[in-house]
């Protein structure tokens, strides 16, 4: 039986692909995005997070496990729960993380399950994955949504971990199967949003003329996380973009011929 490790599961997501869905985040990421906002995400292993109650002006600090071993029919009776909002809103089931990828075996016996079931697909990633399980993957997913960052490959190796050669070659794979897919571009102040990586991004998008832009605005969402988890959080004074700011990003996407929104 194979089994993964799962640290969440989001019901009515409407930001995580077409309509009303089932969000399964899966613990493991390749990547070490300074910015990430899941930081439970990036070990692959089940961890502790520290969970803090405030109870008659003190706070009761105890442990929670951080993921949970589930198998794909476990995964599957909590998707199909649902069933009723993905038919209604033209929704389904969207795999996330982390990065999905790096549990291919479940994710894959997962897309498949969804599949036997009729119920759309959407795989979350950053694309860094080896290119034989993304071709796997590509005739059991309805839409991708698939992140670019930097177009700079030192850049990308010195804010997110790892190369992009692999994660840009990927892309054109995916496009040239005919799948769908959407870019999603995060918005970081001082990182992503240079005039330089602005220009490049565009126009790498620009060649692909029926991909849309997804622009996501930074926010510190995940920063209590970092104290909790005993991690160093690395955006200290960085501010969630303002929606003037995010609107002039837009304006110069959509300059290109690009399809562009703000949000997932």
């Amino acid at each position: 039986m194979i089994k993964g490790i799962v640290f969440d599961i989001k019901k009515y997501a409407i930001h995580d692909g077409p309509g009303i869905r089932t969000t399964v985040f899966m613990k493991g990421c390749p990547l070490s995005c300074v910015w990430c906002h899941n930081p439970e995400s990036i070990d692959f292993s089940i961890g502790k997070i520290k969970k803090e109650l405030k109870l008659d002006g003190k706070v009761i600090e105890s442990t929670e496990n951080v993921g949970r071993e589930m198998s794909v029919s476990e995964v599957m009776r909590e998707v199909e729960k649902d069933l009723l909002f993905y038919e209604e809103s033209g929704g389904g089931v969207t795999f996330s993380g982390g990065e999905a990828f790096v549990q291919h075996e479940f994710l894959l016996a997962m897309l498949k399950s969804c599949k036997a079931k009729g119920i759309s697909t959407c795989v979350d990633t950053s694309g860094y994955v080896n290119k034989s399980i993304l071709e796997k993957a590509i005739p059991l997913t309805d839409i991708f949504l698939f992140d670019i960052k930097l177009m700079d490959e030192e850049l990308h190796k010195r804010y997110c971990g790892v190369p992009n050669g692999q994660i840009l070659e990927n892309f054109r794979t995916i496009h040239q199967s005919g799948a769908k897919v959407r870019f999603r571009f995060p918005v970081i102040p001082t990182i992503t949003d240079t005039d330089d990586n602005l220009k490049k991004v565009a126009e790498f998008a620009a060649q692909f003329s029926d991909v849309p832009v997804d622009l996501l605005p930074y926010h510190k969402i995940g920063k209590d996380k970092y104290r909790r988890l005993g991690m160093k959080y690395h955006m200290e004074g960085i501010e969630k973009p303002s929606d003037e700011y995010m609107n002039k990003i837009a304006a110069f996407f959509t300059g290109y011929g690009i399809r562009t929104k703000i949000g997932g």
